[in-house]
């Protein structure tokens, strides 16, 4: 298989979506082609992070506010309603004052911007507000990681995939999360979701304990790519714990010669 009919088949072999032959042919390929290996690893990373960006909502304070700011705007116009002159003009104000019509709705969504970016302004404004904002970001970042969580524990590989790059997203993930994570990368059936798991622990790479979960997760995986990205990531960050465990992998039997090439450098660059 040339690498041309290789790479059309790498949407359906990340979704599983492949026989067990074109499989096989895949990863025959991707094993003997570096351009095609790096292309799939590139490729994994961006399905697992297309589309899990969760839509950030209002909190509950600037809703109330919004909804006082509604009640003032209605009680004006009530008042205006008590004289003779108001009534008339309020009984056309209401047949404009519906969605039906365009000039309102433009009128009100321009409206609702104001808003918005007014509570912005509010909330980015002195401590207080610089308060709520950490509030508020603390809130998403938990939301995302319950969401990663639960995901992580679906039956679906590709929902898995999602749980990651909603972790990916945390910006200060809690032990949980990063021993899922780590879960994930040692038992993980399925190798897309393991690559994924790498990508996004590289993230968190200065966090305690993630290098030494990489260096232990190398001796136990039999995935080749899974392998050489393991590899790739102790070579960046220069981790000289993976000295012995390179070493290790080396003498392994049944280890693939591309997979070895890879270690026997990886050992030469961090040594």
């Amino acid at each position: 298989m040339n690498c041309e009919k290789t790479q059309e088949k790498f949407a359906d072999y990340l979704t599983e979506d492949l026989d067990e032959g074109s499989r096989d042919e895949v990863r025959e390929h991707i094993l003997s082609c570096a351009a095609c290996r790096e292309d799939l690893e590139n490729l994994t990373v961006v399905w697992a992070k297309l589309g899990v960006l969760p839509e950030e909502q209002p909190g509950g304070g600037l809703r109330h506010r919004f909804y006082a700011m509604l009640e003032e705007y209605k009680d004006g116009l009530e008042a205006k309603g008590k004289t003779a002159r108001a009534t008339g003009l309020l009984a056309g104000w209401r047949e404009w004052f519906t969605f039906r019509r365009p000039a309102f709705a433009a009128s009100f969504s321009a409206f609702l911007l104001f808003v918005g970016l007014g509570a912005g302004w509010l909330l980015n404004s002195g401590r207080a507000g610089g308060e709520r904002l950490t509030t508020l970001s603390r809130e998403v970042q938990d939301m995302r990681q319950q969401v990663a969580l639960s995901l992580l524990g679906k039956s679906s590989a590709t929902e898995r995939i999602q749980g990651i790059g909603f972790s990916a997203a945390v910006e200060n993930p809690n032990d949980t999360t990063l021993a899922a994570l780590t879960d994930a990368l040692d038992n993980d059936p399925n190798p897309n979701v393991r690559l994924a798991a790498v990508d996004a622990l590289y993230l968190f790479r200065n966090k305690p304990g993630v290098r030494e979960s990489l260096v232990r997760s190398l001796a136990i995986q039999n995935y080749p790519l899974v392998q050489v990205a393991l590899i790739d990531f102790l070579v960046e960050i220069r981790e000289a714990r993976a000295v012995a465990a390179l070493k290790l992998l080396i003498e392994k039997n049944e280890l693939t010669p591309e997979v070895k090439k890879r270690a026997e450098q990886g050992l030469k660059q961090i040594v």
